[in-house]
């Protein structure tokens, strides 16, 4: 037989295996159904907080996009647009986001004005870095009065309290981030709560912040531990492309993401503190009163006292519902996956292909979480070093599990 027949023959039987042949695949939508609900075309968003009334608010980091200078916190106003909260004037300081007075540059130090927000949070509160990224991509140093924990009245939007963090708790090379609450009045003397912020660095120390709210204080704990430290060597791949991080400009490429401790969480009681690296794959935890005590033993008990949960995936930010259930992306997989507390599963909540770096999380008293897809991994940030995103960004939502809802802890 001919040599170019037998070729016919051969590819002719292929094709007709093929069709003929249910083979398996991966059909890459599962779980709960994902509704669209926002789609940022403007500026580049990380965080997400949802009112008891329905009203949405997204922060945009100026350290994350140097683009993203008409406003760092916006409300949503339609499905595709947002406005400067809680003012124009409030997200624009004078001279802009960054001192070029100072060699190097730093982060304008203005306690009355929004430099880089990082997380919103639905009781009103926005996290202040104190930082912005230059043109060229490189994140300035804070300046005392940058970093600062913002709390605004829903109601007048007007920002009622200000705390500044002493450059002994958010270092000039902090990345104070994500912000859980614990109004209980039985947590702190002041009766007024407290706070717990993650630091993700990625070029100085992570740990975890506390603030007392009645006081103003605020202290660490687990400075530099290995567990709020990203892991060496994990090497995540998104949508079939491996992940290198490009530290800064011009440096020789890491593995992954060299984010610290990131994502945050608290328990549905308050008692435990839930966290996770944006370079790594575990879910750690610690007693919320060992991170509260600031005795002379108190940073021993607080490492004696950390639990690794086990892995939940490669992922950014985390959230509580009602029911103890813990939400986190899994970058890797195109979902969002569940920590049960109670059985230490873990478990896919949804999957779709749109899923990739989910940003962060908001469980609503609606009954819904909300997340942010922001396509992190595809920024100058990350190798090759060119912007690939593509707009616009999303918030979905999905329907909790079990009727759950937002968890209160007043």
């Amino acid at each position: 037989m001919h040599l170019s027949l037998k070729k016919t023959l051969l590819l002719l039987t292929i094709l007709s295996l093929t069709s003929s042949q249910n083979i398996a695949s991966d059909p890459g939508h599962s779980g709960a159904a994902l509704e669209l609900v926002h789609l940022y075309n403007d500026l580049y968003p990380q965080g997400i907080a949802v009112s008891s009334t329905g009203r949405k608010f997204s922060n945009y980091a100026r350290s994350l996009d140097p683009n993203n200078t008409a406003y760092t916190v916006a409300e949503l106003v339609t499905n595709t647009t947002e406005r400067a909260y809680p003012s124009a004037e409030i997200n624009s300081p004078p001279g802009g986001a960054i001192n070029y007075t100072t060699d190097p540059p730093t982060g304008a130090n203005y306690p009355n004005y929004l430099i880089g927000v990082q997380s919103v949070i639905v009781c009103g509160s926005s996290i202040d870095t104190g930082r912005a990224a230059t043109p060229d991509g490189i994140n300035v140093a804070s300046s005392p009065g940058g970093p600062k924990l913002i709390g605004i009245d829903l109601t007048s939007d007007t920002i009622f309290q200000t705390i500044l963090f002493p450059p002994t708790v958010a270092y000039s090379d902090s990345y104070i981030n994500d912000i859980r609450f614990d109004l209980r009045p039985s947590v702190t003397a002041t009766g007024k709560g407290i706070a717990y912020i993650t630091d993700s660095s990625q070029e100085g120390r992570n740990g975890i912040v506390i603030v007392d709210l009645g006081t103003g204080e605020s202290w660490r704990h687990l400075d530099n531990t290995p567990e709020v430290r990203a892991e060496r060597g994990l090497l995540p791949f998104i949508w079939g492309e491996v992940v290198y991080s490009l530290p800064r400009p011009g440096q020789p490429i890491t593995f992954g993401s060299n984010f610290g401790a990131d994502g945050i969480a608290l328990s549905a009681d308050g008692e435990t503190l839930f966290w996770t690296a944006v370079g790594s794959r575990t879910l750690y935890s610690i007693p919320t009163e060992r991170l509260r005590d600031r005795s002379l033993t108190s940073e021993i008990l607080a490492e004696a006292s950390v639990v690794s949960r086990g892995e939940k995936g490669v992922s950014d930010g985390l959230e509580t519902d009602s029911n103890g259930l813990i939400y986190a992306g899994s970058f890797e997989d195109n979902a969002v996956n569940v920590y049960n507390p109670a059985n230490g599963t873990v478990q896919v909540f949804a999957r779709d292909p749109t899923i990739a770096w989910t940003d962060a999380f908001a469980v609503a008293t609606d009954g819904y979480v909300y997340f942010t897809e922001n396509q992190l991994w595809r920024t100058k940030a990350y190798y090759p070093g060119t912007d690939r995103r593509v707009k616009p960004y999303v918030l979905y939502r999905a329907k909790c599990p079990g009727n759950g809802t937002k968890v209160n802890l007043q």
